[in-house]
């Protein structure tokens, strides 16, 4: 693991690379009382070439700075502003990130009594309290028999994120166009490096428009009755892509459509991204670190 101490007197400190081991902290850290704290996650994929490489690394950089800036910690830098921070990465191996598998789809619970994030709060932040606050819904999701929470936002219901994920809508819209929609970067969603990975590639592909707007579970729900929806599913570093087929809400399964229609979209996206990260296309989406 690395290590970085940091402190308000000294600034950063050097570098040290050590095996991996507990930290030893203060019981009054800050970290443990107040939740002053943020981390990130990214991996490195060893390619067919044998090389290593990272995906995107300065959109995490400039996520955790972001984050950063919002937890007062360095760089930006009763409860205050702490005077002293610990900087530290740790390497492990990973496997799918749902139990089902990797591309399995997964059915979500649906309930506006709980909310993820909020306007002026820190849900576009990559922190901890936002993860911690959300294992009780998501406990009750699993108690109603679906796999992840569906976040509902505001009077209307707007749709946010599912689970730790971003969310995609591929469908026919009001309007008649074919459209992949995503909810806007408001404050209370996460950027997702993921998220803008596969902004990017529908914008470059050009073959159907590209969204980032509001959606509510009407709209959802409306699109359904009239056999507008293709494909729902979720994205984020972990996963890469997860469809989604259900969703419980109201006291009532609906079925999203996904699995039927291929998924073309889904599979396509999560084709390409695997073959950028793991060597089989040349992009300067990825750095080559050994």
């Amino acid at each position: 693991m690395l290590t970085v101490e940091w402190s308000s007197e000294f600034g950063w400190e050097r570098p040290h690379i050590k095996p991996f081991q507990n930290l030893s902290l203060h019981p009054g850290s800050s970290v443990l009382h107040y939740a002053v704290e943020l981390f990130e996650g990214l991996k490195a994929f060893r390619g067919v070439d044998n090389k290593i490489r990272l995906f995107r690394p300065n959109l995490n950089m400039d996520r955790m700075y972001q984050s950063a800036v919002r937890a007062t910690l360095p760089p930006s830098l009763g409860v205050k502003k702490p005077t002293k921070a610990l900087l530290f990465v740790i390497l492990s191996p990973v496997g799918p990130y749902f139990s089902s598998g990797t591309f399995n789809p997964v059915s979500l619970w649906a309930h506006p009594k709980y909310v993820r994030a909020w306007k002026g709060g820190t849900g576009d932040c990559k922190m901890g309290g936002n993860y911690g606050s959300s294992l009780f819904a998501q406990c009750e999701a699993m108690d109603n028999g679906c796999q992840q929470v569906l976040w509902l936002y505001g009077e209307n219901n707007q749709i946010t994120e599912v689970g730790t994920m971003n969310l995609f809508l591929y469908w026919i819209n009001e309007d008649g166009e074919e459209e992949l929609v995503t909810p806007p970067l408001d404050g209370i969603i996460l950027p997702g490096v993921t998220r803008q990975s596969i902004l990017d590639l529908a914008l470059k592909w050009g073959e159907f428009k590209v969204s980032e707007r509001y959606l509510t579970m009407d709209d959802l729900t409306t699109a359904l009755e009239g056999s507008r929806v293709r494909e729902m599913f979720g994205s984020g570093t972990a996963c890469v892509v997860c469809p989604v087929s259900d969703i419980l809400y109201k006291g009532e399964t609906i079925h999203i459509p996904t699995m039927e229609n291929g998924p073309k979209l889904a599979s396509r996206i999560l084709d390409k991204l695997n073959n950028i990260q793991y060597g089989r296309e040349e992009s300067d989406w990825t750095i080559i670190v050994s």
